[in-house]
């Protein structure tokens, strides 16, 4: 094992510490000298373990007195959070809120393109849209799936949709949310809760929407949006299924039901 693998490894669980509330918000991280000793590392490689835990946002360097232990979760950004998400994964309580908190907002952000764009003057040459969900389909009817690709040219859909509609914010937003959910498997599959086949079908209904002439009713808007928040109850429902939390069985049955 190298120096680099060994630095990376470190960190990730000194990270892990902090992220599941062993290590508290305000207090020390252990010295250079005490992560040395614990790992069996000189302290030349635990001081590059420490300023990574800087650099990731973990923790502030004060001179004089140590690494402090930053409120990751309550101060944290974007890249922060994508890291407390990964390192979640042994803690599946913790896990599942946190899915459930990227996936409520990456409904709002896809519900608000996919109707913006379904009631707007819809600038985007549909043909442009069919390749993908060509490729979409191609892979869903696979005998293997691969889910993290699928999942990857949904999002790049849905980024064509919110540039189209100038949407640079909510873009961003959706950006950084696909990074957070392709780096974690378990998050993938759980995307996937229900047949890949039926994301081929909502894009071929939803293009077919927009090359007619009259768009869709009041009434059918209403019943996609329903139909839409129950896709992703089930979404967090299989999240929490392959993580194993405790109310798996029951927050699963629930959505089977919904």
């Amino acid at each position: 094992m190298g120096d680099r693998t060994v630095v990376a490894d470190v960190a990730d669980e000194l990270a892990r510490r902090v992220a599941s509330g062993e290590y508290v918000p305000g207090g020390l991280m252990p010295s250079v000298r005490q992560v040395a000793e614990e790992f069996d590392l000189n302290r030349a490689t635990a001081q590059l373990i420490l300023g990574r835990l800087e650099s990731y946002g973990f923790v502030d360097a004060h001179r004089g007195k140590g690494f402090v232990i930053r409120d990751v979760r309550a101060e944290g950004g974007v890249d922060v959070y994508g890291r407390l998400f990964r390192l979640s994964m042994p803690e599946p309580e913790i896990a599942a809120e946190m899915f459930g908190n990227i996936v409520e907002e990456e409904r709002g952000i896809a519900l608000e393109a996919l109707l913006a764009y379904t009631g707007g003057e819809r600038p985007l040459d549909p043909a442009v849209l069919k390749v993908e969900i060509d490729e979409l389909e191609s892979l869903a009817r696979g005998a293997d799936p691969d889910a993290h690709r699928m999942l990857s040219i949904e999002l790049g859909l849905l980024r064509r949709l919110l540039t189209a509609l100038g949407l640079s914010v909510q873009r961003a937003v959706l950006n950084s949310i696909g990074e957070l959910v392709l780096d974690v498997p378990e998050a993938v599959e759980a995307y996937f809760a229900v047949s890949p086949d039926l994301h081929v079908l909502v894009w071929r209904a939803l293009v077919a929407v927009w090359e007619s002439d009259a768009g869709p009713s009041q009434a059918q808007l209403a019943l996609f949006e329903d139909l839409f928040g129950m896709y992703h109850r089930k979404v967090v429902a299989r999240f929490e299924e392959l993580v194993g939390t405790a109310e798996s069985g029951a927050a699963g049955a629930v959505a089977a039901t919904a």
